[in-house]
Order: structure tokens, then sequence, then C-alpha cells
């Protein structure tokens, strides 16, 4: 494990994407943890990820795209099986759609021991998607008093939150019953993000909304990831609520720019860093 503390430890899954009918794009990396990791080590902030990969050919472009963008992959372990892998296509409309989704050995990753040890000790802990959540929670819990953020729409199962983070399309009223459902299981703040609506959060009664920024969009594959990753980065720094909203926004609004979860074609990283 890795002998530095960190400021974020993201634990869960990671995934290739490929796109099936764009085959200027290719392959690209992502995956609800692995865009946050990702996200957060953009923003200069030391990042573990803790997540698996599989013993075949797609592992290391996994491995090799988080670290050209400064993750620090101590944390990433190989398990015999395969890596995810997401098929993406394009609709008749021309929008994108999930085809597939092999969640390969991310589906029974679970950290060790010494993993869970240097997870507690970061400054903040974020999990995406990852089985038996609640356990990690309470061995955390157990371990250190570490902020803990989480995305409850893909792994809904834990307690005594920091910041639970949901998505609720593009509907006020939805995001309203998801922020009293987050509160009333024990998070501090929740948040719950609007699409093009933007954001709102909440702590007891008190509530906070943004509104996007007007951008050209690109592709919102993994906007969600980005808003996390700029609402914690933002906290961290010491933003209130209303400002770590505004910063989620706009990192949300900001990776609608690109195709993926992060730049990754040469073209995007010139333009987006």
């Amino acid at each position: 494990m890795t002998s530095q503390p960190l400021d974020v430890a993201v634990v869960g899954d990671n995934t290739l994407d490929r796109f099936l009918d764009e085959p200027e794009i290719g392959d690209l990396i992502g995956g609800n943890a692995l865009n946050v990791a990702v996200q957060l080590a953009m923003m200069g902030l030391r990042v573990g990820y803790f997540g698996a990969v599989g013993d075949d050919e797609n592992a290391s472009a996994v491995a090799d795209a988080a670290a050209a963008r400064g993750v620090v992959l101590d944390g990433l372990v190989t398990m015999p099986g395969s890596t995810a892998l997401t098929t993406i296509s394009r609709t008749a409309e021309g929008d994108r759609r999930f085809d597939s989704e092999d969640f390969g050995v991310t589906a029974a990753y679970f950290p060790t021991d010494d993993a869970i040890e240097a997870i507690a000790a970061s400054r903040w802990v974020h999990v995406g998607m990852l089985p038996r959540s609640r356990e990690l929670g309470a061995a955390i819990e157990a371990a250190s008093p570490v902020r803990v953020s989480q995305d409850c729409s893909v792994s809904p199962e834990w307690h005594s939150l920091t910041v639970a983070f949901a998505s609720a399309g593009e509907d006020a009223d939805v995001a309203e019953t998801i922020v009293l459902e987050l509160l009333g299981d024990g998070a501090r703040t929740a948040v719950a993000t609007l699409g093009s609506e933007g954001a709102i959060a909440g702590q007891g009664s008190q509530r906070w909304r943004a509104k996007p920024q007007p951008v050209s969009v690109v592709d919102t594959t993994g906007a969600g990831d980005a808003f996390m990753a700029g609402f914690i980065a933002a906290t961290l720094g010491g933003e209130n609520v209303e400002g770590a909203l505004a910063a989620g926004v706009a990192r949300g609004s900001h990776a609608c720019q690109h195709v993926g979860g992060w730049p990754q074609r040469l073209t995007e990283i010139a333009s987006f860093g």
C-alpha cells in the first residue's frame, strides 16, 4: 500500500468502454469509481484507486489510462477472470446507449485488511459501485473518523455517510424525495443531481440549488462522476455546501464537452488537460 497519505481514496468499479459503431473513438476507460478518481487527480489531489482488473488483455489499458492521469494504483489488484467491459452504440436518434455491461471481476472485489487500513488513513473516502459496501462502511467507521461519500445510485447500502450522492434524472420533485430519503438514512449531506437542470443538496431542512453552466454538449458519459469529484474537491478545499454544489455542477458541465469520463483522446487531452 501507499506510504504517503492520500487526499482521497476511491473504492469500486472500473470498466473498458467499447464504442461499437464509432471506430474513430475506439476503446475508452471508465467506471463510476475510476471516473471520480481520475477527475480528482486531474484537479491536483493525491488520489488512490482501490479496485480490481482481470488477468486478461484489457487490464493494462485500465491501469495505463489511470496512471497517465496521476492516480495512485497501489490499491489496484488483479483477480482471475475478466476485466469489466461495457459496449456502447448509438440509437437511430443519435443518442448513446449501453448495449451490455459485463462487470467481470469488479463484481467480486472487496478490499483486503491492508487496503482498508490505507483507505481509512486518507482525508476522504469515496465509494462507487461496490458489492458489500455496507460492510466496507462499517470497517472504515471502526478504523477512522474519515469523511465518506458514496454514489448511492449504484451502491445503495451504507450508513453514516458524510455525503450521499444520487441521480434524480431531471425531476426536481424526485430530487427532493431522494434528498429526504438519504437524510433519513443518516447522511449528513444529501445531494441529488438533475442532469441538465443542475443539482440540489440538503442538510436537515436546508436546501441549496445550483444550475448548470451553458456548454456545447459532446457526451454526457461520466458527467455525474465529474460532478461528485468537483463537490468532493471543493469540500476538501474548505467550501461550504453551496460552494461545493456550484463547483460540482461546473465540473460536470465541463465533462460534457469531451467523450467519455475524462479526456483520453489526444485531441481532447490537448484541449481539456
